[in-house]
């Protein structure tokens, strides 16, 4: 039996040098960004990430895989299956379009954000495909519906700070981008 690999606890976050990119490149972005840009690339990235995901043989989407760290991804991610990468996208939209709609309405949402906390079950299974198509069809409901996607109220995020709802709908398109990276480099390992 293999030995789990030795990788950072949950939430350790990302190297200082590339936090300080990624923030740098979001804030560049999000100066510019509207929310129907944001909804046309939310719905290119669902696209290929569904092409991505259905790629693997059902019989090995629970086989975890041990890959090189992706830019954007903290360490503990790189050993997931496609099951729990799907169940991870779907506890962050979920969470993320439940911050958007409260700061939607103007409340600011209760507790603290975490990395640590969205990472999926070591179990996910069959069913972590229909949350994450739930999931995405919240999101884009959510984020159309917004009367003012450009709020006075903002909520923490921990690697971007205080984001209005503008913000917060740009992290998906783009987390959903590195987590396709991530289920094709787990599906060509699965292929070798």
């Amino acid at each position: 039996m293999d030995e789990a690999p030795k990788l950072a606890p949950p939430g350790a976050g990302l190297p200082a040098w590339e936090l300080a990119l990624i923030r740098w490149k979001f804030s560049r972005g999000l100066r510019s960004a509207t929310r129907e840009g944001v909804l046309d690339a939310f719905a290119r990235e669902r696209e290929r990430l569904d092409l991505a995901w259905q790629r693997c043989p059902v019989e090995k989407r629970s086989q975890r895989v041990l890959i090189p760290r992706l830019r954007g991804m903290e360490d503990s991610s790189r050993h997931w299956s496609v099951w729990m990468t799907l169940e991870h996208l779907g506890i962050c939209q979920e969470a993320f379009s439940g911050v958007v709609e409260r700061l939607g309405r103007g409340e600011t949402p209760g507790g603290k954000a975490s990395t640590a906390s969205v990472k999926p079950s070591s179990g996910a299974g069959q069913e972590s495909e229909a949350r994450f198509q739930g999931s995405c069809e919240a999101f884009g409901t959510v984020l159309a519906q917004l009367p003012d996607w450009r709020t006075a109220a903002t909520y923490e995020h921990p690697w971007f700070g205080p984001l209005d709802a503008a913000g917060w709908s740009l992290i998906i398109p783009v987390h959903l981008r590195i987590h396709r990276g991530q289920i094709e480099r787990i599906t060509e390992a699965l292929r070798r």
